[in-house]
């Protein structure tokens, strides 16, 4: 219930009441929309089973559910369930679980480094897991030992634009220079990406490092998913845990030590769970880009910049999000078109969107 405001009250009993007030609603504002938010993958999964070149219903769908998981005889056949549970399911969990790994790093390193334009992609993080991903297949590692790669390097490549922002940022130059330094460390990783495919054999290694790093979920199994629940799990619990201290990290480090949080210890936390989670979600789908940037701005739009609500909300739409440009991928020409592609031609658009709005003060 919002306070009634009496006019007897005094000018400043009155701004408190409406300050109040103003509060409450943008907290009702924030639950009805994390509400709808939710449903989101939901609609999403349900659009995607019933899309591709195989067609089928929803209620074959659970006709085959009903068959595979409970060994009930509903007369589906065969060929739905082979459809269904070798490709089309895997390729649906997959894509939420990137989705979701991408958008709740970018959000954490938004928060992190107080710079909107900040993303995995921007920070090198991305770029770094892809040529630990690409030198992996290089030398035949298995798939664990692909990720373990992917992780390593893409901690590197954040901790190397971190050092270089912290040594020579200063001031109000401090954003211009964590962006362009990562830019740099981008280039840096995406060169040694170019000598790896440069020296791989042409006719195994090259092929397979090429259509990897262009990032798509065409190949992806259930092995895949077993391969990436690991590293979400440990790298996104942490991170929601913790999202109350990114708001208090917003407030800068002497406000946050005088209420008791190690900030030198948090931002290693918060560094290793989103570095772990977007080399994992790389290691899967390869270097699918611009999500870590635009989804947690259409969060913050959507429910404003408290993290308590601005993570689970990156969530819900980065998942959404892929889940439907994936959609898009493998239905909407006669030749799938990779996902870093298709996410490309929609970031690219609004970074420049984001850098006409940074002129008015917002960056």
């Amino acid at each position: 219930m919002l306070e009634p405001i009496e006019l007897t009250n005094s000018s400043e009993e009155v701004k408190i009441k409406l300050k109040n007030n103003k509060k409450k609603l943008e907290q009702r504002k924030a639950s009805y929309s994390m509400a709808i938010i939710a449903i989101l993958p939901i609609l999403a999964i349900l659009i995607s089973l019933v899309l591709g070149r195989y067609s089928i219903s929803l209620p074959e769908f659970f006709d085959a559910i009903l068959s595979k998981v409970f060994g009930l005889n509903t007369g589906v056949p065969n060929t739905i369930e082979t459809v269904l549970f070798n490709v089309r399911i895997p390729r649906i969990l997959s894509a939420l679980m990137v989705g979701a790994a991408l958008a709740v790093a970018g959000a954490t390193y938004q928060g992190l480094f107080k710079n909107p334009m900040v993303s995995p992609d921007i920070l090198g993080a991305s770029a770094g897991a892809g040529f630990g991903a690409a030198f992996g297949i290089l030398l035949s590692f298995n798939a664990f030992g692909i990720q373990i790669s992917a992780f390593l390097f893409g901690l590197a490549a954040v901790t190397v634009t971190y050092l270089i922002s912290m040594i020579i940022g200063r001031g109000n130059n401090a954003t211009l220079v964590l962006v362009l330094t990562g830019m740099v460390v981008a280039a840096l990783f995406s060169s040694f990406i170019s000598i790896t495919k440069y020296v791989a054999d042409p006719y195994e290694k090259l092929p397979a490092i090429t259509f990897y790093l262009m990032g798509g979920l065409d190949s992806v199994s259930m092995k895949d998913i077993k391969i990436l629940i690991i590293p979400l799990i440990v790298g996104v619990i942490p991170l929601i845990l913790l999202r109350w201290q990114l708001n208090v990290l917003s407030f800068g480090d002497e406000e946050s030590k005088s209420l008791g949080i190690d900030t030198s210890k948090l931002r290693v936390i918060i560094i290793l769970c989103s570095t772990l989670i977007t080399a994992g979600a790389v290691s899967v789908s390869g270097m699918i880009g611009w999500i870590g940037l635009i989804i947690p701005h259409i969060a913050r739009m959507v429910v404003g910049p408290n993290f308590k609500v601005l993570l689970p909300a990156s969530l819900f739409i980065g998942s959404t999000f892929l889940l439907l440009v994936d959609d898009i991928a493998r239905c909407a020409f006669s030749i799938e078109i990779p996902l870093g592609i298709l996410t490309s031609l929609i970031g690219a658009p609004f970074f420049i969107y984001l850098l006409i709005k940074g002129r008015r003060g917002w960056v």
